[in-house]
């Protein structure tokens, strides 16, 4: 464990490229999803010794959708994603996010405050935590108890590999001590992708740029616990119409698997690439190919100024396979 407060990014010296997806199960594989996966996919696939795995992030039980986690897989199995591992379930990983929580005791503290308390107490129910259960539960006698982990004034920055800005984030300032533990007992995001990203290994993380200003987050957590630095790569998010992304929560329709060509050709003009049309390819395997010889990264959008449409490619050719 690292205990030096100064600051670092070390990259992950992995003799293996290993690049992961990991879809939460709060409802079925939607075209965004669809998107972060391709890019996964081919980003660590064409490089020599490439591994990609499939990590099914279920920590937060409340959220998921029956029949959710087994929608996913089939849909990806249909698209013809390999993954090169056993599936991971973060609610199996309890007392492996537990043991780890133990090592940094003395970065962390329990916390009494709830939305309710901290609307009480500031007015409004602000993204930064005050800090008031920093030095002593502000109300002890709480029950369930949150934990948080206590930041700092050092500025954490990385350099994304594709999005222009250099993101420098004060955690302390511009966060506060962030959860690691909700009160319900539910492992908190930031701790478990932090954990399971260094335990399989992963080198390479590639999603949307949704999630760009967690990565500080993400880094001091790494810091703390004597972990490597992944590189990272934040694409634009996909938007509708109305300029919402597309999620589970905003009701995102499910990735169809009867227009499959058509559809991962859209994936690939999402992300900058410029495949021929559906009517070139005789299979979906040939789009693949197409996709693993042309890939650039380079390519990738740095910022999605317009809705883009997931039948885009597929408008008025029916189905295919």
């Amino acid at each position: 464990m690292n205990t030096d407060s100064s600051f670092f990014v070390s990259n992950n010296k992995n003799s293996k490229n290993i690049g992961r997806f990991a879809p939460s199960p709060s409802g079925p594989l939607h075209f965004g999803s669809l998107i972060a996966a391709t890019a996964s996919y081919l980003n660590v696939k064409i490089k020599q010794d490439g591994k990609w795995l499939l990590r099914i992030e279920d920590v937060d039980t409340q959220r998921i959708q029956k029949g959710a986690t087994q929608s996913i897989i089939n849909t990806l199995e249909a698209y013809g994603f390999e993954w090169d591992d056993e599936i991971i379930y973060q609610s199996q990983r309890s007392e492996i996010y537990k043991d780890t929580l133990d090592s940094i005791k003395e970065f962390i503290y329990p916390c009494s405050c709830t939305r309710k308390s901290l609307m009480a107490s500031t007015g409004s129910y602000s993204y930064i935590y005050p800090g008031f259960c920093r030095n002593g539960m502000i109300n002890p006698l709480t029950k369930n108890q949150s934990t948080r982990v206590i930041t700092n004034q050092t500025p954490i920055g990385f350099t994304d590999q594709c999005q222009i800005e250099k993101l420098s984030q004060n955690i302390n300032k511009e966060v506060g001590d962030f959860i690691l533990k909700r009160s319900d007992g539910l492992w908190a995001y930031q701790l478990a992708v932090v954990v399971d990203d260094a335990l399989q290994g992963v080198t390479e993380i590639v999603r949307g740029a949704d999630l760009f200003d967690n990565t500080p987050r993400q880094i001091y957590l790494q810091e703390k616990l004597g972990y490597s630095t992944p590189q990272y790569l934040h694409f634009p998010v996909v938007v509708d119409s109305m300029g919402k992304k597309l999620s589970k929560q905003n009701g995102s329709p499910e990735v169809a698997t009867n227009q499959k060509r058509s559809t991962l050709i859209s994936t690939l003009e999402f992300l900058g690439q410029k495949p021929p049309s559906t009517d070139e390819f005789s299979s979906l395997n040939e789009v693949w190919a197409w996709a693993f010889s042309n890939w650039d990264t380079e390519n990738i959008p740095k910022v999605m100024l317009q809705p883009f449409f997931s039948h885009k490619s597929s408008k008025k050719r029916g189905g295919d396979l």
